[in-house]
């Protein structure tokens, strides 16, 4: 009981630091990403490796809510944005180590009405990246890796040729799917892996019951039953984003290549602690040439951003949306505003029954900092300016897979969000939590609020890259309403009210 109300403590305290508006992921959050879908940051995530806990996984997602059968393109990366994972790992909410991602789209068959063509007209099966059972393969990408550290770019691909991995046409046209997710992953030597391609969005949640003013499904949303909060195997509600696809980007690297003096450390330094964040850029002119071909030219600039989940999709006002999504972290004060009184707890308020702390509401203020106990060994000259950032520390070994709980830091799991953020944990739930106010008083404010979807039902990957392969185009389906797909309901069918 003593460990129990220990972890308790520590999981309230830790939540301090983490901002109401985590409540679901940031698909389309705000004008200029809604209409810019190949640079919109739907999640970030950053966590110690299960299978190798001396280095870290960092996994950006972005275009949410690909269609699998929606041919013949699919869906490429943008040649025209850069993509970066970034890294702060000295306490001032700057980026000290950027991961910069560019692709490059060949078309190899420029005579065929689709991207992606095998097992007829003479083309075989698309079995292979590159080579031989590749002909079919017209639309195809490569990509590079760069570092950017102490302002020089080092070139990480290690002389290798980067293929993304294409999303899933169907069995006749890629018969061997998982065969082609495999060869799309790269040791770049170093301790350093790469992948790049369409998979399934790990992320899960009723999409549907949260923008409906959070009209949730009243039977297994809203409050939670303990039996259904205790439950991290099964759907109670339907999951909007089951089904979809993503473009993933996931990058392994060894801690000491993140920290600030190259190390390892042990939980209580400072210095095994990093803030992250995911990023798009565009350059600043965008020329549309008569042949079709669209180029850019010109300094880059910021277009979307992600550290925690969602802070500009439900708390910043859509005439500040833009603006957040283009400013650095380091600038997130002149937002705080938006915390003080939030109406997604008058929301929840209103629909659930339940109390809310009164305004002002500076526990929900986003004054996101290096502390304890994410880290313990910062001291008050080491709290660094309000940012967005999503803190790791490195010295916390990661659970191991069977053993983590999707209530995170709340179930006692100590490698799970806000520590980081794995793509298990359920983001919905845990900061559904501190909107109602858990953080100023655990028994007033206490309601077991969630929407009823608690896990990924196709599981999610064990290893590296963490992520799983894309649904078929030709098979593909989701889950809604009135369908199967809640296995926690005793006939697998989702609740419509």
């Amino acid at each position: 009981m003593k460990r129990l109300k220990a972890i308790v403590a520590l999981a309230m305290a830790l939540m301090v630091l983490v901002p109401a508006s985590l409540f679901a992921s940031s698909h389309r959050e705000a004008p200029i990403s809604a209409l810019d879908h190949s640079a919109d940051v739907t999640d970030w995530y950053a966590f110690v490796s299960y299978d190798h806990p001396d280095r870290v996984t960092m996994i950006l997602n972005v275009d949410g809510f690909l269609e699998p059968s929606n041919g013949p393109n699919y869906f490429p990366f943008d040649p025209n944005v850069r993509y970066a994972m970034n890294v702060d790992n000295n306490q001032d909410g700057k980026t000290d180590i950027s991961f910069q991602f560019r692709f490059n789209t060949q078309i190899r068959q420029p005579g065929v009405f689709t991207g992606f063509v095998g097992g007829i007209g003479g083309f075989p099966q698309i079995t292979s990246l590159d080579g031989a059972g590749s002909e079919g393969l017209s639309l195809r990408q490569t990509y590079t890796v760069t570092m950017i550290k102490n302002g020089v770019a080092t070139d990480l691909t290690n002389g290798q040729t980067l293929f993304a991995v294409p999303s899933n046409v169907g069995p006749l046209t890629m018969p061997e799917y998982r065969d082609l997710f495999n060869q799309g992953i790269y040791d770049l030597g170093n301790g350093v892996r790469v992948f790049a391609g369409t998979v399934d969005d790990p992320f899960y949640i009723d999409l549907g019951a949260a923008f409906d003013s959070f009209n949730f499904r009243m039977g297994v949303g809203g409050i939670l039953t303990p039996a259904v909060d205790a439950d991290d195997t099964h759907n109670y509600a339907p999951d909007a984003v089951a089904g979809f696809n993503v473009n993933s980007i996931v990058l392994e690297v060894p801690i000491t290549m993140l920290t600030v003096d190259g190390k390892l450390h042990t939980a209580g330094e400072k210095q095994a602690v990093i803030g992250t964040y995911g990023e798009t850029d565009r350059q600043r002119i965008t020329i549309h040439r008569l042949n079709g071909q669209v180029d850019s030219k010109g300094a880059w600039r910021q277009v979307n951003r992600e550290g925690n989940s969602l802070i500009n999709e439900l708390i910043i006002a859509t005439g500040s949306k833009d603006l957040f999504s283009v400013s650095d972290p380091e600038k997130d004060g002149q937002f705080a505003n938006f915390f003080l009184d939030p109406l997604l707890a008058h929301l929840y308020s209103s629909i659930l029954h339940i109390p809310i702390p009164p305004a002002p509401r500076t526990d929900l203020l986003p004054l996101v900092q290096y502390m304890a106990p994410i880290c313990p060994g910062c001291g008050p000259n080491d709290a660094g300016p309000v940012a967005d950032l999503l803190r790791l520390n490195t010295g916390i070994p990661p659970t191991p897979v069977g053993s983590q709980k999707r209530l995170g830091f709340l179930a006692g799991d100590l490698a799970g969000f806000p520590q980081g953020r794995r793509p298990i944990d359920d983001v919905v739930d845990i900061a559904s939590r501190a909107v109602v106010g858990i953080l100023v008083d655990p028994v007033k404010y206490g309601a077991r609020v969630g929407d009823g979807v608690n896990t990924n039902e196709v599981g999610y990957g064990k290893t590296f890259p963490y992520v799983l392969p894309a649904h078929s185009g030709r098979d593909s389906h989701h889950t809604g309403p009135g369908q199967r797909g809640c296995s926690g309901q005793s006939n697998g069918i989702c609740p419509v009210k």
